[in-house]
């Protein structure tokens, strides 16, 4: 397959980027930090690609995107794993701007620019990884969770517009818990899963052609009831 990972350099992307360069696939991936893209195509120069850019820079991410299509040819699968967010009980806005500016502004361009060109294709996959976060508010993440459910909601919506346009494009909604990188900050932390775990049940989601997956498994079931809580409960939590 002819694959993009945006998001490609830590936490998941890395961890999928890792299994994917294994197979007989050409991977082009997009990150921030030149030296560790150096480092991924190092592995194999003839099917591994790479260019920096940053998804709030929306000129730069556009030309990144060209030119890798350019080099990989008709893309099969898109993956799209850039995001941030902190801890913000605060309320200090310039904490909450990086969230928005990346998971919503910068995504949103990215997941569009991606998908019309599936549509063009008349084909393709493409999947985004959003967060368990994204189901309730949560006071001590306001923007993070509030812009995750913005991505759950917007692929949604991708996922409609695929099935009424008769396209054969694929929309993945892949919403890990709590998992072991540097994006799970916060005291007490309960159910954090291994990178090498949820990236091992992303890619058989994905190979299923799932519209939702929670990663892992165990999580889907402390979603749902998180996301059935009433209000007068979960205040409360």
């Amino acid at each position: 397959m002819n694959i993009l990972i945006v998001g490609a350099t830590s936490g998941i992307g890395r961890a999928l980027f890792e299994k994917l360069a294994k197979e007989d696939n050409t991977v082009a991936v997009v990150g921030r930090r030149q030296c560790l893209l150096d480092e991924l195509c190092q592995r194999n120069p003839e099917k591994i690609f790479a260019e920096k850019a940053d998804v709030t820079n929306i000129e730069e991410v556009s030309a990144v995107i060209e030119r890798l299509a350019g080099k990989v040819g008709r893309l099969d699968l898109a993956i799209v794993c850039a995001g941030t967010g902190e801890l913000n009980a605060a309320l200090d806005y310039e904490r909450e701007v990086p969230a928005i500016q990346t998971n919503v502004v910068g995504w949103t361009y990215v997941v569009d620019a991606l998908y019309r060109r599936f549509e063009q294709q008349g084909q393709g996959h493409l999947v985004a990884i959003t967060s368990v976060g994204g189901l309730r508010g949560e006071p001590n993440a306001p923007a993070y969770s509030a812009t995750k459910a913005y991505q759950i909601n917007y692929l949604e919506a991708l996922r409609k517009k695929a099935f009424k346009g008769g396209k054969k494009v694929v929309v993945t909604d892949i919403r890990p818990g709590l998992t072991d990188t540097a994006m799970a900050k916060g005291e007490g932390l309960f159910w954090v899963m291994p990178v090498e775990k949820v990236a091992s049940q992303i890619l058989s989601a994905i190979q299923k052609k799932k519209g939702v997956a929670y990663v892992t498994r165990r999580w889907h079931v402390l979603a749902l009831l998180n996301k059935n809580v009433p209000w007068s409960l979960y205040k409360r939590m």
